[in-house]
């Protein structure tokens, strides 16, 4: 009996679609949760992006990704998972954003700005700055 109102929850990180649709701008679900920033939606409403991999035997990395959308999930902001195992494409869009042709998951990206890595993720998080690390305050 649940209500179309419940829809939203906890899925407000999955791309649209699921298959390869990283590159569609931001839907207008996009909007249903305000992030309390400004009302201008191409600024401050950009499309958060973690690059991530679905395909992958290491125990760090499946570790570092859940612990980026736990984190992003707990404090209710949205973003939008790109695996990059669906297409080498994808993986050669997270390594230039990142300006590194080695980087790995997870890596972050707001719009077209370069957010950064697993490792400064976590210290934005344990200085309480992660709203201007993912450019978002």
């Amino acid at each position: 009996m649940p209500g179309p109102a419940g829809s939203i929850g906890p899925r407000s990180h999955m791309p649209g679609g699921g298959g390869g649709a990283s590159r569609s701008p931001p839907s207008q679900p996009s909007l249903c949760r305000a992030l309390s920033v400004g009302s201008g939606h191409d600024r401050s409403m950009s499309t958060l992006k973690v690059y991530s991999t679905s395909v992958t035997g290491s125990r760090e990395i499946k570790s570092q990704q859940s612990e980026v959308t736990r984190i992003l999930d707990g404090k209710n902001i949205k973003y939008e998972l790109v695996d990059i195992s669906q297409d080498n494409a994808l993986r050669e869009e997270m390594r230039a954003k990142a300006g590194n042709p080695k980087a790995i998951p997870p890596q972050i990206v707001n719009g077209d700005h370069y957010c950064g890595d697993y490792e400064l993720f976590v210290e934005a998080v344990e200085q309480n700055t992660l709203q201007e690390f993912l450019k978002l305050a």
